[in-house]
C-alpha cells in the first residue's frame, strides 16, 4: 500500500485503523455525510488527516472517539463567509465528537481535520475550515 496515496471514503461509516489510515489522508467524498470512528487513544503518536472532498449537503460528517473515556483537545478555526473574518472554537473538557454539517459547523470542500493520538484517552485536534451563516462550534460530547 502506498502510504502517501489519499484514501477516498464514500461509505456511510469508516473506522480508522493504525495499520491502514495512520499517516495517510482520508478524503471524505460523501455529500450525505460519513461517521468516522477513531481508534482508542493509547498514546501511539499516530496522526490522522481527514480532508473534506465533497461538501456535506445532508446529514453530517462526524468524527468521534472510540469509547466513553477518550476525549479531544484542540481548536477549530473557521473562515466566516459573511464578514470575511475568522472564528475559532475550543474543545470543552468532555469533547469527544466533531460534527460538521456543510454549513455553520464546517464540512465544506477543502476543510481539513488533523488528529493525533497524544496520550492514553486523549486526541489532539486541529480543524482548518470554512462555514456559512453564523458559525457554531463543531465540538460536542456525544459518545457514551
Amino acid at each position: 500500500m502506498n502510504p502517501f496515496k489519499p484514501i477516498s471514503a464514500t461509505a456511510a461509516t469508516l473506522s480508522l485503523t493504525l495499520a491502514t489510515h495512520a499517516g495517510t489522508t482520508v478524503v471524505a467524498n460523501r455529500a450525505a455525510g460519513i461517521t468516522v470512528t477513531l481508534p482508542a487513544a493509547t498514546g501511539t503518536g499516530a496522526k490522522y488527516k481527514v480532508v473534506v472532498g465533497t461538501t456535506v449537503t445532508s446529514n453530517n460528517l462526524i468524527i468521534q472517539v472510540a469509547n466513553a473515556t477518550d476525549v479531544m483537545t484542540g481548536t477549530a478555526s473557521l473562515a466566516q463567509d459573511a464578514a470575511d473574518t475568522g472564528v475559532t472554537f475550543e474543545t470543552a473538557a468532555d469533547s469527544d465528537t466533531i460534527t460538521m454539517n456543510g454549513s455553520t459547523k464546517g464540512g465544506i470542500k477543502g476543510d481539513i481535520i488533523e488528529l493525533e493520538d497524544v496520550a492514553s484517552g486523549l486526541w489532539s485536534v486541529c480543524i482548518t475550515g470554512s462555514g456559512t451563516g453564523t458559525e457554531v462550534t463543531p465540538f460536542s460530547a456525544a459518545v457514551s
